[in-house]
Parts: structure tokens; C-alpha cells; sequence
């Protein structure tokens, strides 16, 4: 049974219903009345579509509520989650070369949701600027990057740590010859 909270799996069932059907995002963006760069935000785990923008896309993907829905699950309330290594699944988030994003734990709280993934970034990586609905959190583990928020450049080494708006474009870049890893830590309203 997949344990992540239903909220934070839309985004990723979107994503893999359209992949499956070989739809690009801006077939279902203009199709859904939504702009291109949202669709990615929700496939991503940016933002959560209101009930309506969900339902368009959701038509828009051709397929029926019933089968969206029918492998998204809410978590099971444990009083605790414990998640092994191994079991951390390897996400694509936006277009990038050397992200590795690994979802380790996604839960729903009153009033928001997070998401925790570990994020590898190469040396040389690309990326563009992104945004989030939301807040993040970062803590290097190993390495040392220059983390981009709007026009400033925050310089990050192992066991320092950023907070943020995520609505300021951002972009993490690896200024080390390792690769540098990341905890990052989603929580959207």
C-alpha cells in the first residue's frame, strides 16, 4: 500500500497518467484552461490544485474519477513511520540534469502538508529557477553549493542550513567537485 498522504500523490498520479499516455503538459494545460507552468507545479509537488482545477485536468487527462482515484490512498495514522533506505523512491521533479530527488516521507497535517525528499545534485548540474506554493527548508548533509534565492546568492557547506519562502525563484548550485546532498523539506499551505 503506498503510505504517502493523498494530497501530496495527485500531483504524481497526474504525471503518470499523462507520461502514460504520451500527453505533454501543455496538451492538459490548454486543454484544463491552466497555464503550462502550473500543471509542472502540481506534477512536482510545488502546489495542491484547488477542487476545480483538479477536476479540468483530471478531464483533461481523459480518464474517469473513479480510476484517477483508485490507487490514492490516505496515510494509515501510526504513531510513528519508519521508512528504510532502500525504500525512499526516486522522483523527476522539473527538467534538470544531476537532481536526483528521493521522496523519503510526504504527510498531511492540520492546515498544511510536507514533504521531505533528499536531493543529489552533481557537480556541473543544470537547472532552471523554480518556485514553490510554500516553505522550504534545506540542510546540507555533504558538500557545499551556492544557493540562488531571487538576486542574492546564499553560500551553503555541509551542516548549514536555509529557510525560505519557496515563492522566491531559487536554484541550488553545486560549486564543489562531490556531489552535494541535501534534506529538503516542503511544507505547503
Amino acid at each position: 500500500m503506498n503510505k504517502n498522504p493523498y494530497l501530496l500523490q495527485i500531483g504524481r498520479k497526474i504525471k503518470s497518467t499523462r507520461l502514460s499516455n504520451k500527453t505533454k503538459i501543455r496538451e492538459i494545460a490548454e486543454k484544463a484552461n491552466v497555464s503550462n507552468g502550473l500543471i509542472s507545479k502540481i506534477e512536482n509537488g510545488r502546489t495542491i490544485p484547488s477542487l476545480p482545477v483538479l477536476l479540468a485536468i483530471i478531464e483533461s487527462l481523459n480518464i474517469n474519477l473513479s480510476e484517477f482515484f483508485e490507487d490514492i490512498a490516505p496515510s494509515t495514522e501510526n504513531d510513528y513511520t519508519y521508512i528504510k533506505k532502500q525504500d525512499y523512491s526516486l522522483i523527476e521533479k522539473e527538467k534538470s540534469t544531476g537532481f536526483k530527488y528521493y521522496n523519503i516521507h510526504d504527510h498531511v497535517f492540520p492546515g498544511f502538508s510536507c514533504a521531505i525528499n533528499l536531493l543529489l545534485i552533481d557537480p556541473k548540474s543544470t537547472r532552471s529557477y523554480v518556485t514553490t506554493d510554500g516553505h522550504e527548508f534545506i540542510f546540507v548533509l555533504e558538500g557545499s553549493l551556492d544557493y540562488h534565492l531571487g538576486d542574492e546568492i546564499v553560500k551553503l557547506k555541509e551542516g548549514d542550513s536555509l529557510f525560505f519562502n519557496g515563492k522566491i525563484p531559487h536554484l541550488p548550485s553545486n560549486t564543489g567537485e562531490k556531489t552535494a546532498k541535501l534534506l529538503v523539506i516542503y511544507m505547503l499551505s
